[in-house]
């Protein structure tokens, strides 16, 4: 009902406080569930550790016990043929021999030695004469231990002496080295010795004398049937996980030379498996097993996998470290089957957490329905909208139902000081408006008088300069017009003097002569400057390129006495209405300026191009560019303010002059300049001059920062 009056869908409403006392409320559950957990794995990994290591040293004790009753067992069956009637027949027919040994009785002992040979198991079984026996180097050590009893014991042998007990021990013992991860790299490629488990009985007379021996034993080389009797033993159907591997292995130094560990873990041949003979052991375990004489109970790695393992190092007769007897199985069935719990016990978290949360979800919904209506009239009072939360539906004592009343109430007070303030507002909005209305008012009078202060400090402080200019250049206009005009009078006077001859110098005196009417436009123009209202120079329509040429002819001097090289570029077609001698003045001003911003040597561009508006052409355009050392920020706002110079030798009236001249004509002047890089000087002339506009007396003079 709630949801269909405000229009709010019912996944908004869950998303506010459903959601968060729902994982308040599991949050313990959470927490308990995933602290169980870590300490189950916890549990597992130490106890479950622990017990694989336990078990593999029970394997490594029960694997060491099985070859040490294998030479107990090889003592018995040797003490059992020296007993038997056969033998001790035999035997008393050998030692009745006077000279030598009985061949018959030779011959039948040696059928019967055979013949046990070959049931017990054995890989030699020989009598041997004490006198042989104190000739071999390797039973001398023996026979102080079996002059009254059988004695057994470990030893390795190399080729030449298996040969000297059996030829076939030598082919039997021979091993191929293969180089194997985690161990050293071998130094040999086979290996001719071999590890025996040899027993020697000795064999008394009547009187209790030892003549001879019983000397026998087995060959560990290539010998499976050992090794897999303790795998049996030790690593029984049941014992292990499924695809877990139990492996035996017994060791010559560090080479594997009997075992039932597998070149591939699961063989496609299961008939005849490829055993791991000639491999080595890793490294580490090398060192403490072999080199420090301590029993490993560990991981290792075995030739391709990681194995829980139990080294255990063999004693010769001589309490010498020989090799190493070997128990262990594969470590990854077990992480299998630890991961697999895990992801078990994961999923029963899950669960767990599924169902609590469901109830809680349904258990809140009584309680969150009042609190999402509440929450929707908050919303909707937000959003401007009049409405109160009213009645619940609840039991008046319940705590929403006495929030709901004092919401409503805040609302109800709320809405009238609304009121108050919005009345207060408009009141002080109006009272603002008129403050504002009056201030901009006045702001703006202030403005307007401050500016024509301004203005009109400014033109009393030029009208002074001016006046003062005036008087000086009246002065200075009326002693250089004199010798201008004797030096006129003179050049005319000398052309009639020569007469005929005048031509060889007429080009010098007619340049004489224009340079003294320049003088007299000069102070005319200086004249018209400080007294701008007295002079009204005639303009005319011309183009502008001659006039730019007649610049350059006038302007060679500052040009070639600066080194700059010029740079001509004059493309404008466009006729102007200038006063040719005031245009000149400005551009030789502009030139002599480019040539002197240039201290080394550089060049200047002056071109000329047609002043374009919407595609029509409106006038021409003049540039004058130079490679100077630019014009800095501060200086450029003031350029054109009269006696402002940056020059020892300047007057600072230059530009100022040639700013008027422009702007008396209508026409613009800018500047570009970069420090460093050069300036920019670009004249604007309009086809039709802008002089009819009856300018004043001051007009186009540039005052203060006006550009």
């Amino acid at each position: 009902m709630f949801t269909r009056v405000f229009g709010i869908s019912w996944q908004q409403m869950q998303a506010k406080v459903r959601y968060r006392i729902l994982f308040l409320t599991l949050l313990p559950i959470l927490l308990t569930l995933v602290s169980l957990v870590f300490i189950t794995i916890y549990w597992n990994v130490i106890y479950t550790g622990n017990q694989l290591f336990m078990k593999v040293k029970a394997d490594l004790v029960v694997a060491n016990s099985t070859l040490l009753q294998v030479q107990k067992q090889q003592q018995y069956q040797l003490a059992s043929i020296s007993e038997s009637w056969d033998f001790q027949h035999a035997f008393r027919i050998l030692k009745n021999s006077e000279q030598q040994p009985n061949p018959d009785a030779v011959n039948t002992i040696n059928i019967l030695l055979l013949q046990q040979q070959q049931a017990l198991g054995l890989d030699f079984l020989r009598l041997i004469s004490v006198a042989d026996a104190a000739g071999d180097p390797d039973l001398r050590g023996m026979l102080h231990q079996s002059q009254k009893k059988a004695f057994s014991g470990l030893m390795v042998l190399p080729a030449k002496r298996l040969e000297r007990i059996n030829a076939n021990l030598v082919k039997q013992a021979q091993i191929t080295i293969i180089p194997t991860p985690h161990a050293q790299q071998p130094s040999k490629k086979l290996e001719t010795r071999g590890l025996l488990s040899r027993t020697l009985v000795p064999i008394a007379d009547l009187s209790g004398n030892v003549f001879w021996y019983l000397d026998g034993g087995i060959l560990f080389n290539h010998n499976t049937v050992i090794v897999d009797h303790i795998r049996d033993l030790v690593y029984g159907k049941g014992t292990l996980p499924e695809r877990s591997i139990g492996t035996v292995t017994v060791f010559l130094d560090k080479i594997r030379i009997s075992t039932n560990v597998l070149m591939e873990p699961f063989p496609k041949n299961t008939q005849k498996p490829n055993r791991a003979l000639g491999t080595l052991v890793s490294d580490n375990v090398y060192q403490q097993v072999l080199v420090e004489g301590q029993t490993w109970i560990n991981r290792a790695f075995v030739l391709n996998d990681w194995y829980i393992s139990g080294y255990l190092p063999l004693l010769d007769v001589h309490g010498k470290r020989i090799g190493m007897v070997y128990a262990g199985f594969s470590e990854s069935p077990f992480l299998h089957n630890y991961l697999l719990n895990i992801i078990e016990l994961g999923t029963i978290l899950v669960f767990v957490l599924l169902i609590s949360g469901l109830l809680v979800y349904r258990g809140a919904n009584s309680l969150l329905q009042p609190i999402e209506y509440i929450h929707q009239v908050v919303t909707a009072v937000q959003s401007g909208r009049n409405i109160r939360i009213g009645k619940l539906g609840l039991n008046r004592d319940n705590e929403l139902t006495k929030l709901a009343e004092q919401f409503d109430s805040m609302l109800d007070q709320l809405q009238r000081r609304n009121a108050q303030i919005q009345a207060a507002a408009e009141q002080l909005e109006i009272k603002v408006e008129q403050r504002t209305r009056s201030l901009q008012d006045k702001t703006e009078e202030l403005e307007r008088n401050v500016a024509l202060l301004h203005a009109t400090r400014q033109q009393l402080v030029t009208n002074e300069k001016l006046t003062a200019l005036g008087e000086l250049i009246a002065g200075i206009a009326h002693e250089i017009n004199n010798p201008t005009a004797v030096i006129l009078g003179n050049m005319e006077l000398l052309k009639y003097e020569l007469g005929d001859n005048v031509a060889v110098v007429e080009e010098e005196i007619e340049l004489v002569i224009q340079q003294v009417g320049r003088i007299t436009t000069i102070i005319r123009s200086l004249l018209q400057y400080s007294r701008p209202g007295e002079f009204n120079a005639p303009i005319k329509s011309q183009p502008v390129t001659p006039i730019v040429e007649e610049m350059l002819l006038l302007a060679r001097h500052s040009i070639e006495q600066q080194e700059v090289k010029l740079i001509k570029e004059f493309t404008a077609t466009g006729s102007v209405e200038v006063n040719r001698p005031q245009l000149l003045q400005v551009l030789i001003n502009l030139m002599v300026n480019a040539a002197h911003a240039i201290e080394n040597k550089g060049r200047i561009w002056l071109r000329t191009y047609d002043w374009l508006e919407d595609g029509k052409t409106i006038g021409v355009k003049i540039e004058v560019e130079d490679e100077g050392i630019g014009i800095t920020k501060d200086d450029l706002s003031r350029i054109f303010d009269p006696f402002y110079t940056t020059r020892k030798d300047g007057t600072g009236l230059g530009l100022s002059l040639s700013y008027g001249i422009i702007k008396r004509l209508g026409g613009t002047i800018e500047v570009n300049s970069t420090v460093g890089k050069g300036t920019i000087f670009t004249i604007g002339l309009y086809s039709k001059a802008k002089d009819d506009q009856q300018l004043g007396p001051y007009e186009g003079l540039h005052f203060g920062d006006k550009q």
